[in-house]
């Protein structure tokens, strides 16, 4: 019967006269094409005179990366390294070619000087993904530039001093929180806390009052909605790593796996929720000048400047979600990694609480906008932090047309991504002596002009560049104010030493997004009112 069987297969064999044979074949077949079509770019740089590290198949330069073995920030910084003095060179996302550029003036060129050539975002998720595709951060222009000239009025420097009051009460709640923990009751090393957490609660109290007119009671809620939500974004050790990382390098692959930015749940659930927020301020005619207010004026006066896009409906609420996720995200990085280092660095800590107790003992001990945003030494720690750890470790743009580069033979061709490597310029020991020492002086009045154009870039740089450079600065700097002037922060036994980077996240975060230190409270602190 088994003979009769197999005769019977191989009757239905058709290169050779075994089905078995035939199988092999086809699947060496289907491999080689494969190979062949994911192989078909390599050497599209090094014909074009352009160095290129060699790629490997399937993968391009982003092996490590795709298996999870290495942050793609490490990756593309480790590229970086390679380029020598070399003012670019070519690499290959999977089987993509692209462009790493380091020479400051080539930077200049493609993301300042010739701007209109490189005005979209390199990566964009797909239509079908609306309430990111069609945001600020990954809208393709021109609708970006008529939307972010009507949203960038929401950052200036007086709009942001009439919303400080709103700051300074949810600055408060932390006061509240970590009372309830007891520390003055602690002896010896204090309270080992998660501080990413717990600015992460920080900073979303600060853009629900600011941006959205709302308490997201964050650190007085233990389930607070927009908090467990928020953080479920950045939950790098599920498949969100998969989703991120597929939108940012991918996204055709995501296209067809039907990923979306934020995950589909967490869309659904946020897109309810930020909806019923634009809809109570509707029905309530309530103004204040914030985000929802400005979107709306948006949608009742200039929607028709914005072809193909939908105002009423998820284009709308695109908009309040990235500000969400991208205010309290790269804010509560930047103070956690700041707090790290001076925990690390007690002559440092003492020196900025002196320069803090020294402002408020000036002011009567009450905190103001100008305080906030003019200490000198604050601001020098700030600006280190950002050096060290810049919270996008990339900056990429794409070619809308051919373009000729400056003083080159090269042509970079429509549709060409284009990387620059934050983390290869603030780590490169050209532009910042001995990189890995975290030394706020390198910002000091006398050290800063040393600092090269186009190699110190946290917020990006030229008209794409982030939009809220002043509230992400004020966040942070107002987070560690409050911080340092009633608490000392040291390490503990679950402190990073040395720290190493959430591998798995697309951003700069702390390994497993956690960054432990002790709190203890000062014995005569300084209580602004």
């Amino acid at each position: 019967m088994s003979e009769l069987r197999n005769k019977n297969c191989d009757k239905m064999a058709i290169i050779t006269n075994y089905l078995i044979l035939d199988g092999i074949i086809v699947a060496t077949m289907i491999v080689v094409t494969m190979y062949l079509y994911m192989t078909r770019n390599f050497n599209y740089w090094k014909k074009r005179g352009v160095f290129e590290i060699p790629p490997v198949p399937f993968f391009g330069n982003f092996a490590k990366c795709m298996s999870l073995k290495k942050h793609p920030g490490y990756v593309i910084r480790d590229m970086y390294g390679q380029m020598k003095e070399k003012p670019y060179m070519g690499f290959y996302l999977l089987d993509q070619p692209c462009l790493l550029l380091r020479d400051p003036e080539v930077i200049k060129d493609i993301f300042v000087k010739d701007f209109n050539y490189f005005c979209d975002r390199s990566t964009s998720p797909d239509s079908h993904d609306r309430l990111a595709s069609s945001s600020l951060a990954f809208i393709d222009n021109p609708a970006w530039k008529v939307l972010r000239s009507k949203l960038t009025p929401l950052f200036t420097s007086g709009k942001l001093k009439k919303m400080f009051d709103l700051m300074l009460n949810s600055a408060s709640k932390l006061d509240t929180y970590l009372e309830s923990l007891g520390l003055e009751k602690l002896e010896g090393e204090g309270h080992t806390v998660d501080v990413k957490d717990l600015f992460g609660k920080l900073a979303t109290d600060f853009i629900g009052s600011i941006v959205f007119g709302i308490d997201m009671k964050s650190l007085v809620d233990t389930n607070a909605e927009f908090r467990r939500r928020g953080k479920a974004i950045f939950d790098f050790k599920s498949n969100r790593t998969y989703e991120v990382l597929a939108v940012f390098f991918v996204p055709k692959i995501a296209y067809l796996a039907g990923i979306h930015f934020f995950g589909k749940k967490l869309s659904e659930q946020l897109r309810e929720a930020f909806w019923k927020l634009i809809k109570d301020r509707i029905e309530s005619g309530q103004k204040r000048g914030d985000l929802i207010d400005i979107l709306l004026d948006f949608k009742e006066n200039y929607a028709s400047d914005m072809e193909g896009y939908d105002l009423n409906g998820d284009d709308l609420v695109a908009q309040t979600m990235i500000f969400f996720t991208g205010g309290f995200e790269t804010s509560s990085t930047a103070m956690s990694f700041a707090l790290y280092e001076l925990a690390m660095h007690p002559e440092m800590q003492d020196k900025l609480r002196k320069e803090i107790f020294d402002a408020l003992n000036s002011s009567d001990g009450k905190i103001t906008y100008d305080m906030v945003m003019t200490l000198p030494y604050l601001h020098m720690v700030v600006s280190e932090a950002l050096r060290k750890y810049p919270v996008m470790p990339f900056i990429d743009r794409r070619a809308v047309k051919t373009y000729q580069l400056p003083n080159s033979d090269l042509t970079i061709k429509k549709g060409t991504r284009i990387f620059l490597s934050v983390f290869g310029l603030h780590w490169d020991p050209q532009y910042f002596p001995n990189p890995e020492k975290f030394d706020p002086e390198r910002f000091s009045e006398e050290n800063k002009s040393n600092i090269s154009a186009y190699t110190y870039l946290p917020f990006g740089k030229g008209p794409r560049m982030c939009v809220g450079p002043r509230l992400g600065l004020l966040q942070t700097k107002l987070g560690i104010m409050k911080m340092l002037c009633r608490y000392e922060v040291t390490p503990c036994e679950k402190t990073l030493i040395p720290m190493t980077l959430f591998m798995t996240a697309s951003v700069t975060l702390p390994n497993d997004g956690e960054l432990y230190l002790n709190i203890r409270k000062l014995k005569k602190p300084h209580i602004p009112s």
